[in-house]
């Protein structure tokens, strides 16, 4: 069964063998991808996290031979030659605490997480799956990206530099902030300082979620008028 989504996602019935290994209610979501960074994907305007790592972020440095890197940079070039020009196939596990679809993404045979922590660009999250720990391990004996040098764990960079909301990989979905009745004018005039033509643009920039008198704030963008433009998936 195929079914259209309001992101223009679709989501497809897995076969039999592979539905009876996959958590209840699990849905595949498949589709050209692009990536944001190393552990994260947006597919037609909606994102998805990687199940699993914990990868680098975008804006981070690390060191390495005593100089400093944009490893946070070369992890979302990684996975972007990963994906590029083709098609994946992303089988949901959980939600994040902020609605984001939480899945394990692959294409063709490569399982993107997997590939991602063997080039060396993120850490293996044991407390969510064991399924990843060998490539760590390997990435760390052939001192591949971020382990030959040093790096500050990326929960530790999101804690020191809250740039966007980033919540644990699973839980609960936070009740939605009620939108501003009145906006200042100096706010409406920042906003319409920037456009974007649609939320993937705007998911691009990293400025999504965008709230009434934020940059690039507009009600085209706000389909259910509450205040907030190009918000996550809802919790499903």
């Amino acid at each position: 069964m195929r079914k259209t989504l309001p992101a223009a996602l679709l989501l497809t019935s897995a076969s039999l063998a592979l539905s009876a290994q996959m958590p209840a209610q699990a849905q595949v979501y498949s589709g050209r991808v692009v990536a944001v960074d190393g552990d994260s994907l947006d597919m037609t305007g909606a994102r998805i996290r990687l199940f699993g790592i914990d990868a680098v972020e975008k804006d981070q440095t690390c060191q390495r031979g005593g100089t400093s890197w944009s490893c946070g940079l070369d992890a979302r070039q990684a996975l972007s030659g990963l994906v590029a020009g083709r098609e994946a196939v992303c089988t949901q596990q959980d939600t994040d605490d902020y609605g984001r679809v939480v899945a394990i993404c692959r294409v063709g045979d490569i399982d993107l997480s997997d590939a991602v922590v063997r080039m060396g660009y993120a850490a293996a999250l044991p407390h969510f799956t064991p399924a990843y720990v060998p490539a760590e391990a390997d990435a760390r004996a052939r001192k591949a990206g971020i382990w030959a040098g040093t790096f500050e764990q990326p929960a530790d960079y999101r804690k020191a530099h809250p740039r966007a909301p980033e919540g644990p990989r699973t839980g609960s979905r936070p009740a939605s902030r009620p939108a501003p009745q009145h906006a200042p004018a100096r706010a409406a005039s920042r906003s319409a300082a920037v456009f974007f033509r649609n939320c993937r643009d705007a998911w691009a920039a990293g400025l999504a979620p965008m709230r009434i008198g934020e940059p690039g704030y507009r009600p085209g963008l706000d389909g259910d008028s509450d205040g907030v433009a190009c918000e996550p998936l809802p919790r499903r």
